[in-house]
């Protein structure tokens, strides 16, 4: 077995946070790419933890819900500098984006009116372009059988049709319930590199805590018609039920503050579409949400609050779990409810590109050719996400100008 010394090569917490901070102003790419920049960077040149530890965290974080990378790089945080480090590298990672997304969100919010039509609609159409793309890449590796493609149709069907979150949440665990029935799995045999990683106690407390906080907040919310505690049930929910990370927040956030008009689609497909060109987590564009938010808590203070309230359940799950992970994936009824789960997600993505992202980005031919252009650029010319907001943004500034 290959573990890490824990005593060995220990940063101090002003170290990681300016390490992720380089990370979250350079990685670009989405949550494969950040796992890149992680590794060359935590593992290979810093030595800060092996390759085996490193593979298991993102086993890890691929099994649970929440945004994968911005996972891993908190548990290299709680590794290396207890929870003040787990602190330090989400902060160092998410604050980038965050920030930036934020004063664009100021910005629409300030000036929607006076900012051309085409430079807020090639964003829509972009974000058309960067869902098929999710989609056509997580199929591909979620759906690999008839099964899974027949779970992913149900689903999508079920959203598509009730689009609400509660239909969405009752979707992934219809499926979960599907999956133990009718997949497979082989023993898991592996070496823990988990061992001493986190106390069972302290554990226990975070993840009954996660449950605790889920369930209570909407009754408080409710109860209380506090608007603070709207907003966060709304976006800690979404942080929630997301499994496989990234753009599958897409759906979840779209039912929790577009259905309840917290936010209008054109403000939301705008978002999300900048939300493309930044690096770090695809989750910070929860804080351009709360910023934009039609009612009270919104600007900076609904951004901050967004932002910590979607990325508060991964704290409490991936440093909760961590220390029962290797015990919890030698389960085989838990690995085949995550194979109905991931496909369940590869639905819900799909209903969520025919509405709203789809509906809203594409209003003629020459949306649905930029869009189509766009997939491609992405898909197999591997052009730069930045690079390709830019200029969708651009060119349908000038076609909605001339035409």
């Amino acid at each position: 077995m290959n573990n890490v010394d824990q005593s060995s090569n220990k940063p101090k917490i002003i170290e990681i946070f300016i390490v992720f901070l380089s990370l979250g102003l350079s990685s670009f790419g989405g949550p494969i790419a950040h796992l890149g920049f992680f590794n060359r960077e935590l593992v290979l040149k810093r030595k800060w933890l092996d390759s085996q530890l490193f593979s298991e965290l993102i086993a890890l974080c691929h099994f649970l819900p929440g945004p994968s990378s911005s996972q891993v790089g908190l548990s290299i945080g709680f590794i290396k500098g207890g929870f003040p480090g787990a602190l330090a590298a989400w902060v160092g990672f998410t604050t980038p984006s965050a920030v930036i997304l934020i004063i664009f969100g100021y910005i629409y919010s300030s000036y929607s009116n006076s900012i051309p039509f085409g430079l807020i609609h090639g964003l829509k159409i972009f974000a058309v372009a960067i869902v098929a793309h999710a989609i056509w890449t997580m199929a591909s590796v979620f759906c690999r059988n008839s099964k899974c493609v027949l779970i992913a149709i149900m689903v999508a069907l079920i959203v598509t049709l009730s689009p609400a979150p509660m239909f969405q949440f009752m979707a992934i665990i219809i499926s979960a319930i599907i999956g133990t029935f009718i997949f497979t799995t082989n023993e898991d045999n592996s070496e823990n590199s988990f061992a001493n990683l986190g106390k069972i106690s302290t554990a226990t407390i975070l993840l009954v805590s996660f449950f605790l906080i889920l369930f209570s907040l909407p009754i408080l919310a409710n109860f209380l018609s506090n608007p603070v505690l709207i907003l966060v049930d709304s976006f800690y929910r979404a942080g929630s039920f997301v499994f496989g990370g990234g753009h599958v927040v897409l759906p979840l956030l779209q039912g929790e503050v577009v259905a309840s008009g917290l936010v209008t689609n054109e403000a939301f497909l705008a978002g999300y579409g900048a939300a493309q060109a930044m690096p770090g987590p695809l989750f910070t564009f929860a804080a351009y949400l709360g910023t934009v938010s039609g009612s009270y808590p919104n600007g900076i203070l609904g951004g901050i609050i967004a932002l910590c309230a979607i990325f508060f359940p991964s704290f409490l799950l991936v440093i909760g779990v961590l220390p029962f992970w290797h015990k919890l994936r030698q389960i085989l009824l838990f690995r085949r409810a995550i194979i109905g789960i991931n496909a369940a997600v590869v639905g819900i993505l799909i209903a969520a590109f025919i509405s709203p992202v789809a509906t809203n980005g594409l209003l003629s031919v020459h949306d649905f050719i930029a869009a189509l252009a766009f997939f491609v650029l992405i898909h197999f010319f591997k052009i730069p996400i930045w690079t390709l907001v830019i200029i969708a943004s651009i060119e349908c500034w000038i076609f909605y100008a001339i035409f």
